[in-house]
């Protein structure tokens, strides 16, 4: 089945509830949205787009990005999401791995492709060529599609190399969209959804479950993430759901404690997609209420591994609410998650080793990459590359990155573990652990630290504040300030340049 058809059918009942707006405006309601998809796929069939074909999609958000989605899935092709913060080489490279045939851009990046050499056909959304489109009649119906056929070839962010192309299907898509209902948040025609994070990722995929439920689609004017834009277009329409990163949720925080802002018409938040440090999103719930739902997947097993609820979020009375609030919560319905040792074998509750997932929503594998593949999925589970452990009671806490795990003296240091406590430091913004070679040790643990507006370098209060709360052997054996981190477009700290600068140190 094609996932797409969930707009025909949500038009062909409701054809006159709103669908696409444009900040306030509504531009678009489902009758029109799934005839401009028809008017998209007829257009593509007449330019040589077949089924299984990719289209790409390198765009900056907007009511467009949906009709040219769906467009491309009517007509039977796949689409390719890539993020419009990239460069034009990079969103280059990422087309001609992929072999799309055809592009849709956003004014401003045609011109990065153009220079950078992108293969394919390019349509700029702005121009007249794509204004043409939609004045044909709308033929056709949506192309039939098998559930194992390709429908969103995501690739990763590329942290540590050439990104790779996560095979997305029409079913892993459908389970992802339906475990959102049965384990995220419900979802009904008088809400709306806030497009404020790319709509190439995790904001942009929960967009077929509000497509099937006939909900509102905001994409803000600023086309990206402004604390009081998000806020305004929350007061305006009430019953708001939106996908934020950590760092997004730090931030609304923040401005709204400056400003006054109380979040009104804000009634989700999902948030995923980094480390949430405890002390940041105990702050959000006391500023916000209880907004707040976690989710943990990857792009091999999009946004459907693991679910902590609004109120295991919220919850101050359990007595170990603490230890749930910096998990990620219990496995999601459609998906079985265990916790294995490097031959794969399950591990007893408490026990840390690598988290393994098994589900219709785990990718079939990496596009045109067998030896990755092989790597990554065996004996049909899903090797995630994170480390943590399940309680008894199955929530599971994240421990780190198998890659960032730090081992000194032969003993396992996960950073996220300091990156906490640091963190409740009034001197410190924000910090990064990693792991320092040592001749003698191994690694030695070493942090890079933004400090907090006005606050000055204190590493012997550091030190006092870690030696309270953790091992010895666990505190850093050096500090060094930045005015800021580096990270990914999706707001991931990039820990690999942060070695490389402790290389040139």
């Amino acid at each position: 089945m094609n996932i797409a058809c969930w707009l025909e059918r949500i038009a062909q009942i409701h054809p006159n509830r709103p669908a696409l707006h444009l900040g306030r405006d509504c531009v678009s309601d489902y009758g029109d949205f799934h005839r401009k998809a028809l008017q998209v796929a007829g257009w593509l069939r007449d330019k040589g787009i077949e089924p299984g074909d990719r289209v790409a999609l390198f765009m900056k958000n907007c009511p467009d990005y949906l009709i040219a989605q769906y467009g491309a899935w009517y007509a039977g092709a796949a689409v390719v999401p890539i993020n419009a913060k990239l460069h034009g080489r990079e969103a280059a490279w990422i087309i001609e791995n992929a072999a799309a045939k055809l592009s849709f851009t956003s004014p401003g990046l045609t011109e990065a492709l153009a220079q950078a050499g992108a293969a394919g056909k390019t349509v700029d959304i702005g121009s007249s060529a794509y204004a043409g489109i939609f004045q044909t009649d709308p033929t056709g119906t949506p192309e039939p599609r098998d559930p194992a056929d390709l429908a969103w070839l995501f690739y990763t962010s590329g942290t540590t190399g050439r990104p790779k192309g996560v095979v997305i299907d029409h079913r892993m898509l459908m389970t992802m969209s339906l475990s959102y209902l049965a384990d995220v948040d419900p979802v009904g025609a008088d809400d709306a959804v806030l497009y404020a994070a790319p709509m190439s990722h995790g904001a942009g995929i929960y967009n077929m479950v509000h497509v099937l439920m006939g909900a509102r689609h905001i994409c803000p004017p600023s086309g990206g993430f402004e604390e009081a834009e998000i806020f305004d277009l929350a007061r305006h329409f009430g019953n708001v759901q939106m996908f934020a990163a950590p760092t997004m949720v730090k931030r609304m925080t923040q401005i709204a404690r400056a400003t006054g802002e109380t979040g009104e018409g804000l009634r989700s938040v999902v948030y995923a997609g980094g480390p949430m440090y405890l002390a940041d999103i105990i702050e959000a719930v006391d500023h916000f209420g209880p907004i707040f739902i976690q989710i943990y997947g990857q792009g091999e097993a999009p946004m459907g591994i693991t679910a902590l609820s609004r109120h295991d979020v919220a919850d101050r009375t359990h007595p170990r609410w603490k230890e749930r609030l910096a998990s990620v919560g219990r496995a999601q319905s459609a998906v079985e998650v265990k916790i294995g040792d490097a031959e794969g074998r399950e591990l007893p509750r408490g026990q840390a080793g690598e988290i393994m997932v098994r589900s219709d929503v785990v990718m079939p594998g990496y596009w045109q990459n067998p030896e990755a593949t092989e790597k990554t999925i065996r004996d049909d589970w899903l090797l995630t590359g994170d480390v943590g452990f399940m309680d008894e009671d199955g929530y599971v806490t994240m421990q780190d990155r198998s890659k960032d795990m730090i081992i000194s003296g032969g003993t396992n240091i996960y950073p996220r573990e300091v990156e906490e406590v640091l963190l409740t430091h009034p001197a410190v913004a924000e910090v990064s652990v990693v792991g320092r070679p040592n001749a003698e040790w191994g690694e030695d643990v070493v942090a890079f630290v933004v400090m907090a507006e006005g606050a000055e370098m204190d590493q012997a209060a550091l030190d006092a504040h870690c030696l309270d709360q953790i091992a010895r052997f666990k505190r850093p054996k050096a500090y060094f300030t930045l005015n800021e981190l580096p990270k990914n477009n999706y707001g991931k700290v990039l820990k690999t340049e942060l070695r490389k600068r402790l290389e040139e140190i």
